[in-house]
């Protein structure tokens, strides 16, 4: 039998045949943090302050709560995380990281708005760039990617350019932490130059030496890809 018909039959018969690798694929020296087909690694948010001020016993009680928060409205979808608009909790790492290099991929859609807290803290932001920002008094044509919960006037709160891909479409994130100082890149654009994170919970002290990597809840439906990580000294 010629090969063509051998290899018809075995189609046709449904026979075993390599499925295509689809797992996640890390840059040279990263690590996913998502292995693209479940919640591994992450769980629903405790801020830096509950877990500063909350006992063993009262924050794993409160960490079983918001677990099963988080498991109630995100999911996996597609390959990608996939955040319902009906409720819910952020969703962070189990792991602390301090000094690192992420690549993320997210998009949203219209009138949305979520972000990235780095060490625990607040943020790099998510939204839609075309109508989110005037809501809040700001220069419609912001863009994501500034650091938003920095004072104002600030350095990175807001970003150089607006980057964003329209809405639907995918976007990159590739950002850089070292000590307090973040950079960001937006689709290959550089969009914050190595900005002092604020310190949120703590107002006007140092930022922790290491904290999660979360995923905003903000009460928009969303989707993050292609989570990778490489930890600095």
């Amino acid at each position: 039998m010629r090969l063509a018909s051998v290899l018809a039959a075995a189609l046709f018969l449904g026979a075993a045949v390599p499925a295509a690798d689809d797992s996640p694929k890390p840059p040279k020296g990263f690590t996913a943090l998502f292995n693209g087909k479940d919640l591994k690694g992450w769980k629903g948010h405790t801020t830096m302050a509950e877990r500063a001020k909350k006992s063993p016993e009262e924050l794993a009680v409160l960490q079983a709560e918001r677990n099963k928060i988080a498991a109630e409205h995100w999911s996996v979808e597609d390959a990608a995380i996939h955040l319902d608009s009906k409720g819910g909790v952020s969703l962070v790492t189990d792991k602390d990281y301090g000094n690192f290099e992420l690549y993320l991929d997210w998009k949203i859609e219209k009138n949305g708005d979520s972000g990235l807290y780095l060490r625990g803290q607040p943020q790099v932001q998510i939204w839609d760039s075309e109508n989110s920002p005037g809501a809040r008094g700001e220069d419609k044509n912001s863009g994501s990617g500034g650091l938003w919960n920095n004072p104002a006037g600030s350095k990175g709160k807001m970003p150089l350019k607006k980057a964003d891909k329209p809405v639907g479409e995918w976007n990159t994130f590739h950002i850089t932490m070292i000590g307090e100082e973040v950079t960001v890149k937006l689709n290959g654009e550089l969009v914050v130059d190595k900005a002092k994170l604020a310190n949120y919970w703590d107002k006007g002290k140092p930022l922790p030496e290491k904290g999660p990597i979360e995923l905003q809840f903000h009460g928009d439906p969303l989707w993050f890809k292609n989570i990778y990580i490489k930890e600095l000294p």
